[in-house]
């Protein structure tokens, strides 16, 4: 396969009738900033980042990706880096630009998968993209809100109960909070993250949270932030608000896997059950002793492993 330089950056224009002071290109589009890397001809596995996360590359998982013949497809979504805003998104509306991304690089089927934040994101994909999506996993995801049978902020660290109960307060409630974290959070290092992240990480994170992966999860923090809290606000906004998609479209058309760790703060373990039981043939690894963080360190091969599993039965 031929195989393209790492941190390959463009763009992409998605149709958006919206205008206003957020839409920085006028009423008819928007720019979404894009990172490719990997073999070129390879099967696309578009891969949705945490929230707040910036566009950075990070050598292990392109290479995992390229070592299993996927061409690692990253975007900034709306109000992060480079990145049109688009006030009140939804969940559902990232598969516009997964859809404009995949026309511009010419490409049809693909697998996807999100951490954290990104979790919702590439469930629709699966939901909204059927004839597209051959698979799609979610890491450490959160379920929606609310969810019945599930007490949504139960488990997590006080900070993120802080943040979630700000979001549902109202917009004036969030921007102090997020304003507030930046301050600490926009020019983090990747010796200081573990200080930062706080009661987020329990020790199992703390423990893999170290070195280049410290380094690059400080890096995607101040990319994050590098442009304000517009898309961090909006992430947190979306979760909260109806996704635009039911969980009973999932698992039948699209294959899902999801992936959940018993030591995780940020989104407790709860999330990963309910979505497990709620989700058609899913097919769950809801591990012991894994925490948020953790995943991509010690199982994001292992989902790459069952993306490509799961696309060529689908």
């Amino acid at each position: 396969m031929a195989v393209s330089s790492p941190g390959e950056r463009f763009t992409v224009r998605v149709p958006d009738g919206r205008s206003g002071p957020d839409s920085r290109s006028g009423p008819d589009s928007r720019s979404v900033e894009v990172l490719a890397a990997g073999p070129v001809d390879g099967l696309p596995l578009v891969f949705h980042t945490g929230t707040p996360a910036g566009l950075v590359a990070f050598g292990p998982m392109i290479e995992a990706a390229a070592s299993r013949g996927l061409r690692m497809i990253c975007y900034s979504r709306p109000g992060y880096g480079k990145s049109d805003r688009q006030p009140g998104r939804t969940v559902a509306d990232a598969t516009s630009d997964v859809t404009a991304i995949l026309d511009h690089l010419g490409a049809d089927g693909f697998v996807t998968a999100g951490w954290s934040g990104g979790g919702p994101h590439s469930l629709a994909c699966a939901a909204l993209l059927p004839g597209r999506c051959l698979a799609a996993a979610t890491i450490a995801g959160v379920a929606p809100y609310p969810a019945d049978g599930l007490d949504w902020l139960a488990g997590m660290a006080a900070e993120n109960v802080t943040e979630f109960n700000a979001a549902l307060a109202g917009p004036a409630e969030l921007t102090a909070f997020l304003e507030h974290d930046a301050l600490t959070m926009a020019d983090v290092t990747g010796e200081q993250i573990i200080e930062a992240f706080g009661g987020l990480v329990t020790q199992a994170d703390r423990d893999a949270l170290t070195g280049e992966y410290a380094a690059f999860t400080a890096e995607s923090t101040r990319a994050a932030l590098s442009t304000g809290i517009a898309g961090w606000f909006d992430d947190d906004l979306a979760f909260m608000r109806p996704w635009g998609f039911g969980l009973e479209s999932l698992g039948s058309a699209v294959p899902v896997s999801i992936w959940q760790g018993d030591q995780d703060a940020m989104v407790p373990f709860a999330h990963g059950r309910w979505l497990a039981s709620h989700i058609p043939n899913a097919h769950a690894h809801l591990l012991t002793g894994e925490g948020h963080l953790t995943l991509g360190v010690t199982r994001f091969g292992d989902v790459l492993d069952e993306l490509v599993e799961l696309s060529v039965r689908s």
